[in-house]
């Protein structure tokens, strides 16, 4: 059981029914890899759920399983480093993982030379869960190795660097990377609009991107992001300054101006989700179950029964 020092911000992945199978496969498919949680909590909207804990190359990661409501899409994918500088096999490893996540999945880029980097690919995996795999320039500023990456589409095309400046500006700890615009005659892309940028929030670094390209999706919640928060003052904050979609606001969950999905949530969560009593398990869960914004001393009470 993980309680100390969390990660600050966590890739939430909603499946239906896959979410342990999915964290098993992924941690086979990836080194130093492993599941650290598993819980199942009881009597939700969507019956009984599992919740499931792991870490892939060490990047936290949390998965539910709680039925058929939102499906995955390439708007949210996980950037994949191969980074030769790191790991002297980077160029071998990235044809294993690409073999291993093609199996059952849909490659949306080939793995292939691009002018970009002299290998990458863009590949749905057999869960539909996007992954972007390139192997880095060694030469570049390192980064890590799995980075979540935010495609800015239709509507919200060209709005990747004013939702990044404003994810910098709303996290205490952030800055931006890299930034590079699409040049003229790249259409429909437009000129000026955002190429590539990354960025990094609480230390979680994030990849985002426009595209003017055709495509039938948008941000949902089948991908979303935990803010682990030390106190009750820090959950205020960030839901006082994601939050912009009331309809969406549900048991620490909400929407951005965006569409992005975040979970607001207190750091003990964590420990108390995981809790092997199924009477304070429940009593918490119940008692999430009513609220939008979580409560933590309310939360505590549930929880100390």
């Amino acid at each position: 059981m993980k309680t100390q020092n969390p990660q600050k911000i966590v890739p939430h992945l909603w499946f239906d029914r896959e979410a342990k199978d999915a964290a098993e496969f992924y941690c086979s498919v990836f080194p130093d890899s492993a599941v650290t949680n598993l819980t199942t909590i009881r009597d939700t909207p969507s019956g009984d759920c599992d919740i499931v804990s792991f870490s892939l190359w060490g990047q936290d990661f949390m998965a539910i399983s709680a039925g058929p409501l939102f499906k995955f899409n390439p708007s949210v994918s996980f950037m994949i480093n191969f980074d030769p500088a790191q790991d002297k096999n980077a160029k071998a490893r990235i044809d294993e993982v690409w073999a291993k996540l093609a199996d059952g999945g849909q490659v949306l880029m080939p793995l292939d030379a691009y002018p970009f980097s002299e290998r990458y690919g863009w590949i749905q995996d057999k869960y539909g869960l996007s992954w972007q795999l390139i192997l880095t320039d060694p030469t570049g500023e390192p980064r890590p190795t799995i980075m979540p990456a935010l495609m800015f589409v239709g509507d919200l095309c060209g709005k990747a660097e004013e939702a990044s400046d404003f994810y910098v500006a709303t996290f205490e700890h952030a800055k931006r990377g890299e930034l590079a615009r699409y040049p003229a005659g790249m259409e429909p892309d437009k000129e000026g609009t955002v190429m590539f940028t990354d960025f990094t929030l609480e230390g979680q670094w994030f990849v985002a991107m426009d595209s003017a390209q055709e495509h039938e999706f948008a941000f949902n919640e089948a991908v979303s992001f935990i803010v682990n928060c030390k106190d009750q003052a820090e959950i205020d904050h960030y839901w006082e300054a994601l939050s912009a979609v009331p309809a969406a606001e549900q048991c620490g969950w909400l929407k951005d101006a965006y569409g992005l999905s975040w979970q607001v949530v207190p750091e003990v969560m964590d420990s108390m989700m995981a809790d092997d009593n199924k009477e304070r398990l429940g009593r918490v869960t119940q008692s999430m179950l009513q609220m939008k914004k979580l409560d933590l001393a309310e939360l505590q009470r549930a929880y100390e029964g």
